[in-house]
């Protein structure tokens, strides 16, 4: 995938007073609808919108919601406006104090009125529409440096089906794209793809190009040994990120449900384990692929098996080659946990992808967790460790340690995409470096 150029590029000459459609990932999960419950993706969006604002732009911010079928108020942007507004003024309450010398002799109350007067210069207004008068009128009045939000895109399935039209009037309230919502460029929709045809340049935010820089560039020209870690339930959700990666990593270790499929397919018994029947000869012609390119490919050696699949299920530690009739496995056992941490500190490079077992229930989520805490400390010792997404991105952060990694993905489906070799529509439409 060529290069792309990034936000960083466009000087103060191409962004002062201009209007940016900036296209970000505002997806996060909302409480009853109204109350944030985890404003990471927010957050990742920030270093953008700021670098925008400070170079004068008129930011006009585009995002979805969840999936609505039509205008769905549960889906509505609005709930996002004050943390969105708190997390933009932050950085410009501490600047103006800094630099205003002045206020160091005034009383605490009065420097207190003084903040709240920046802030409301701060303030992101929030449209009612995405498209139409109304929006175009409040892009228009724009200040330099301010900020218009726009409604959820997917209020208009022309949205996800790419519509010309519909992207025409999505673009006509600005002067140039920047999309930085990397979790939604494996479609071709009309605010991710379709704008394009209509604005230049085209350019990467600085998270998108982050992912890029990690999920391209590391995995492309890693340092070595390089290791993936794949888990997950199914073999068939990972087929293609398994043999993309057979192709580039020293050492692959699996875990999560998958693994039933490839001890059936080598004839070991399994219990009543999540088993995929129509993929036995697939897992079989995995393990010889492997092989015959070199790759050192580790399934655990210990299951912690279940009576039943639940948080409070009777659980034992067996053989991975002798899961009893009548049992599940949900986790790795302790001596798959002590090789897979003794493999990872021979690396250089980790990718992880899928968690080890059911972490989402305590008692089965040790494998995960152990993994998770492996790859904190080889990252303070040096190695590259990026976490692609999806639950893998849910267990680190569980466990605290997402602060920790080398990169933490913000793409789910992207990621996985991206690792698999194939290209993404929103980024193929920017402008190359």
């Amino acid at each position: 995938m060529p290069t792309k150029r990034s936000v960083g590029t466009l000087g103060d000459k191409d962004l002062s007073g201009k209007r940016v459609l900036l296209r970000a990932d505002l997806n996060v999960p909302l409480d009853d609808g109204q109350r944030i419950a985890d404003d990471n993706r927010i957050r990742a969006s920030v270093p953008t919108i700021k670098f925008l604002m400070g170079k004068g732009a008129r930011v006009v911010l585009a995002s979805h919601l969840g999936r609505p079928k039509g205008v769905t108020p549960k889906y509505s942007l609005k709930p996002l406006v004050p943390r969105l507004s708190e997390l933009l003024g932050v950085d410009v309450r501490y600047r103006n104090v800094t630099h205003g010398y002045f206020l160091l002799n005034l009383k605490p109350w009065l420097i207190l009125c003084f903040l709240d007067l920046f802030m409301c210069f701060k303030k992101v207004v929030m449209a009612n529409d995405c498209i139409g008068e109304e929006v175009e009128k409040l892009a228009t009045a724009l200040p330099d440096g301010g900020v218009l939000l726009l409604e959820n895109v997917r209020f208009y399935k022309e949205e996800e089906k790419n519509d010309p039209e519909f992207a025409k009037k999505l673009a006509s309230v600005a002067d140039l794209y920047v999309n930085d919502a990397f979790g939604t460029a494996h479609r071709a929709h009309a605010s991710t793809e379709g704008v394009t045809k209509y604005l230049r340049p085209a350019v990467a935010g600085f998270l998108m190009q982050k992912e890029l820089d990690y999920l391209v560039g590391a995995v492309a020209n890693p340092k070595t040994p390089f290791a993936a870690i794949v888990g997950g339930s199914k073999v068939s959700t990972k087929i293609g990120v398994i043999e993309s990666l057979l192709s580039k990593v020293d050492i692959l270790i699996l875990g999560g449900g998958m693994i039933y499929t490839f001890y059936k397919a080598q004839g070991h018994a399994v219990g009543k384990s999540l088993v995929e029947e129509d993929k036995l000869e697939l897992a079989n012609s995995l393990i010889e692929k492997a092989k015959s390119k070199g790759v050192s490919l580790l399934l655990p050696t210990d299951i912690v098996v279940a009576d039943n699949f639940a948080a409070d299920a009777e659980s034992k530690i067996v053989p991975a080659s002798a899961i009893p009739d009548g049992w599940m496995g949900l986790d790795i056992g302790p001596d798959s946990i002590k090789k897979f941490s003794e493999t990872l500190d021979t690396t250089k490079t980790v990718i992880w992808n899928g968690p080890m077992g059911v972490f989402e229930f305590e008692k089965f989520a040790a494998g995960t967790d152990a993994i998770a805490k492996k790859l904190a400390d080889i990252t303070a010792k040096g190695v590259t460790t990026i976490i692609g997404g999806g639950d893998s991105v849910a267990a680190v952060e569980k466990a605290g340690l997402a602060s920790k990694m080398s990169h933490i993905s913000t793409g789910g489906g992207a990621s996985l995409e991206l690792l698999e070799g194939k290209t993404l529509p929103g980024v193929l439409s920017l402008d190359n470096a």
